[in-house]
């Protein structure tokens, strides 16, 4: 009777440990690669993003920057004169040991639009600054925004400095203004090169990507930065 009591406690573990087995496979399936340097599709926990760059330091740390998508409308400056005007957010998170200084100055006061000789854009940063929770919002949030455009369309090109300190985020707005007869969608985006600041601003339409520009627009002081790969 012991002998047959204690191959049946045998049989029963050998009957859940396979039963353990088979309910750990879906979930090995199911574990995420790592991400991508550019990556489009944001997670549960992320904001609605179009571009995502990841970038480490010597000791693996991250510095992650977020492009939001454009919202978009018609603007009227003080003169009269009709634009279209597009806001676009950018977030930098630094998981790095070090502060981060961020410094960004658009150098010129005009930009010919890609593809479209004799058609120009300005580009404007509001000091405000852009938090997630301000995503789903109308203009992303960005308060008293006419008064901004009204007070800085005629002035030179814009700056921006912050400092991010390490294990924190910040995120800014990007304004451009374009003229009439200038179609879009539009899409932008910051990245890092060195220690130099890019800004990409393209158009774009659902039958093929037209051309884009790429304006050197600041820097930062972190050295050895790598894109993830």
């Amino acid at each position: 009777m012991k002998y047959i009591q204690g191959y049946a406690l045998f049989l029963v573990l050998v009957f859940c440990t396979s039963c353990g087995q088979k309910q750990t496979e879906p979930y090995k399936d199911n574990i995420k690669s790592e991400t991508k340097d550019i990556d489009t599709s944001p997670g549960s926990n992320e904001p609605d993003i179009h571009t995502k760059y990841e970038y480490t330091d010597s000791i693996g740390k991250r510095l992650i920057i977020q492009n939001g998508f454009p919202k978009g409308e018609t603007y009227t400056d003080p003169n009269g004169k009709e634009y279209f005007k597009v806001i676009f957010w950018t977030r930098i998170i630094n998981e790095t040991d070090n502060p981060l200084e961020l410094k960004i100055d658009f150098p010129v006061d005009l930009y010919e639009v890609a593809g479209l000789p004799g058609k120009y854009y300005k580009v404007l940063v509001p000091p405000d600054t852009m938090t997630i929770d301000k995503e789903p919002l109308y203009n992303y949030g960005l308060t008293d925004l006419k008064s901004f455009l009204d007070n800085s369309i005629h002035k030179p090109p814009s700056s921006l400095k912050r400092n991010i300190n390490p294990k924190e985020s910040s995120g800014f707005y990007v304004v451009i203004l374009f003229g009439k007869g200038v179609a879009g969608p539009f899409r932008t985006g910051l990245s890092i090169k060195g220690q130099n600041l890019f800004y990409r601003i393209s158009r774009s339409d659902k039958h093929s990507s037209l051309d884009e520009k790429e304006i050197n627009c600041g820097s930062i002081n972190l050295k050895n930065l790598m894109l993830k790969k």
